[in-house]
């Protein structure tokens, strides 16, 4: 049966009898309302781990203004009921006033430079550093041995690596394969935002990610491959935010030249913002 704390000090004893034993610590930390794509992160975690955390909690510090902070789903017990499922062994529930006991406006903030600037972040200021300070937080409460996040946000994850080597945690990253549905549209909890319509025409996303690879292993230059891929996009339905080809550091790759790229997207359909990406070899 899992175990739910909703506070530091239950959790803080919990683990350390844990460790007491010689017991390897998981960590998958999520924003909630979960589905497939985190449930496999559970098990990832679960390979390397004697025993897994998952912690739920949507943190305000990373929702800009504008954005979806209060409509963001929250589904507490299908959380628990699915992470049991999937054997997670404890449920961190912390509150708002446990995450930032001085307030959020208050709170120390962690940035991460040049890799959280770019992309994603130019689209969204302040997002990654409201990620970077919760997982900072997190991994300080935790002190996981090792800790699961999806590739599915992958800029995130290369956030989340600079931050782990640049403040020495003692934490191993693994990176879990993106979930998708049969048609392509990788999961994500802001799926259910889709109108009938828009979920019919969301899939879009992903298959201008292959083409705009299939452009990229073709030859076309980076700049008009990025082009026509986003003039597709646009003629699908959606507003475009970016859509791009980088190395795995972010960093732009030279039109001529081997290696490793991804291709990343984020545009809104609707309501609804999706992002998405697609890993790659030039040869």
């Amino acid at each position: 049966m899992i175990e739910t704390v909703a506070h530091l000090d239950t959790l803080r004893a919990r683990i350390a009898g844990w460790k007491r034993a010689g017991l390897r610590v998981g960590f998958v930390p999520t924003m909630g309302n979960l589905h497939a794509g985190h449930f496999s992160l559970v098990g990832l975690a679960r390979q390397s781990a004697d025993r897994v955390v998952a912690s739920v909690f949507v943190n305000p510090t990373q929702f800009g203004p504008n954005e979806d902070f209060a409509r963001y789903p929250r589904t507490p017990e299908a959380d628990a009921a699915g992470l049991q499922a999937a054997g997670c062994d404890l449920l961190w529930l912390p509150s708002v006033e446990t995450m930032y006991p001085f307030g959020v406006e208050a709170t120390v903030r962690v940035h991460v430079p040049g890799v959280s600037e770019v992309l994603e972040g130019a689209h969204r200021p302040g997002h990654f550093d409201g990620v970077a300070t919760v997982v900072a937080r997190l991994f300080n409460q935790v002190q996981p041995d090792v800790a699961a996040f999806g590739r599915k946000d992958y800029q995130q994850l290369a956030v989340i690596r600079y931050l782990v080597r640049d403040l020495a945690f003692p934490i191993e990253l693994l990176a879990g394969e993106t979930r998708r549905e049969s048609d392509g549209l990788a999961l994500s909890s802001r799926n259910q935002y889709l109108s009938p319509e828009e979920r019919a025409q969301a899939p879009e996303l992903h298959a201008t990610l292959e083409g705009l690879r299939e452009a990229i292993l073709a030859g076309t230059p980076r700049a008009a491959a990025e082009a026509s891929a986003a003039e597709r996009l646009a003629g699908r339905g959606f507003a475009v935010d970016y859509l791009a080809v980088r190395r795995p550091d972010l960093d732009e790759p030279p039109d001529r030249g081997h290696g490793r790229r991804v291709a990343l997207a984020a545009a809104r359909l609707g309501r609804t913002r999706l992002i998405d990406n697609l890993e790659f070899d030039i040869g």
